[in-house]
């Protein structure tokens, strides 16, 4: 990695924060949808299924387009590409609004896929270029908190706007303060540079392709890969899951997402401490990932009360977002200078190919009655996410 200029703290801070609104509105864009299926389903008497290939639309557009903008960061700087991507998600959802079938509804998830791609190679190519070294790991561990906050969020907003108001008038008030935090962002967009001034490594199509060819990039995507058909299984059907599974009451079904989600939110804060002082970030993302692949396969097999399930699932979120700021770390090892857009776009496309694939095959095991078997693939996949990533950081070179 390039050496970053001696910075302040207050410096880093603005950035970091900037960086973690931008963040936050990603994810909550990508769960403004799903708490409204129920009201979808019910109106255009569609199934489950066919609400999971719309979430799957939505990832596959995502990854095309992450992969892209990891290209056009390196080439042009991140800040267009960022503001770009905010615009789209608060257009796509107020568009999301208008639509007459729930066939129309795929070429907006689409738009709005295309929005949410560029987050990952904009965010992290801006803090790699500006932040202190020492900071990034608790740089990261806020990027993951911002986002994390969006998917708490997004469930308890969406849910709440779509009892209220109705679904449509739900998605026209979201895409209205999206507007609302892109003009925000915008007004701090001097911070947002990712200083692609010096040359960068492997600019070529055919340098590139050789970089994502190595061993330690190719297991970060299949991690990330492995890892998102779990946790989007978790925060996409958790309430339809748990409610068939336990018969648990809806309202509370949803609201068993923001609890783990904002568990998820408090592991990120320790993961963010625990990455700036162990070397072996694959250590501790192993450890959390085997925590919660127990605390899952457990829930599944007891069918614990309401007081009971809700502070496992916080502590299955607390475990899965340990794991995060040593993650990224693990990647970032492994990225030469100058390529922080390529690379992160590159390796974060694994996590759109696992929110592509994973609520389809949750909705049809949902449709045909597998609710419990939904919590025993999380525990495998997880699992089996320990695997990679510790084999990702034995491949990595140092930074």
């Amino acid at each position: 990695m390039s050496t970053v200029p001696a910075a302040t703290l207050h410096h880093d801070a603005r950035i970091i924060g900037v960086v973690g609104v931008a963040h936050l509105l990603s994810h909550f864009f990508q769960l403004a949808l799903p708490p409204l299926f129920p009201l979808l389903r019910a109106e255009f008497d569609t199934s489950y299924a066919v609400l999971g290939a719309l979430v799957g639309v939505f990832y596959v557009a995502s990854g095309i387009a992450q992969f892209a903008a990891g290209f056009v960061v390196d080439r042009v700087g991140a800040r267009p590409v960022l503001l770009t991507g905010i615009a789209l998600l608060a257009f796509g959802s107020l568009l999301a609004g208008t639509v007459p079938d729930v066939h129309w509804l795929f070429p907006v998830a689409a738009l709005m896929g295309v929005g949410n791609g560029v987050f990952h190679p904009a965010d992290f190519a801006i803090l790699n270029a500006n932040v202190a070294p020492r900071r990034l790991g608790y740089a990261y561990s806020m990027h993951g908190i911002g986002g994390n906050l969006g998917y708490a969020l997004a469930p308890l907003v969406s849910f709440a706007l779509g009892a209220a108001l109705g679904w449509r008038e739900a998605l026209w008030v979201m895409g209205g303060s999206g507007g609302v935090a892109l003009a925000l962002v915008f007004s701090q967009r001097a911070v947002l540079s990712s200083r692609q001034t010096e040359a960068g490594a492997h600019h070529t199509l055919r340098g590139s392709l050789a970089l994502f060819r190595e061993p330690s990039i190719l297991l970060c995507f299949v991690f990330f890969c492995v890892l998102t058909i779990a946790t989007v299984g978790l925060q996409t059907f958790l309430p339809t899951a748990l409610n068939a599974a336990f018969d648990l009451p809806i309202a509370i079904a949803t609201s068993a997402v923001t609890t783990y989600l904002l568990g998820g939110t408090a592991g990120i804060v320790a993961g963010g401490f625990l990455a700036a002082r162990f070397a072996r970030h694959d250590l501790v993302a192993g450890a959390g990932l085997g925590l919660a692949a127990v605390v899952v396969a457990a829930i599944a097999a007891t069918a614990p009360p309401p007081g009971v399930l809700l502070p496992l699932l916080a502590l299955v979120g607390f475990a899965v977002g340990g794991t995060g700021p040593s993650r990224d770390l693990i990647v970032r090892r492994a990225t030469p200078a100058g390529a922080s857009g390529r690379v992160y776009g590159f390796v974060y496309s694994g996590l759109d190919l696992g929110a592509t694939v994973g609520p389809v095959v949750i909705g049809f095991m949902l449709d045909r009655g597998a609710a419990r078997g939904v919590f025993l693939l999380i525990a495998a996949l997880l699992v089996l996410a320990i695997g990679t990533v510790v084999r990702a950081q034995r491949a990595s070179v140092p930074a």
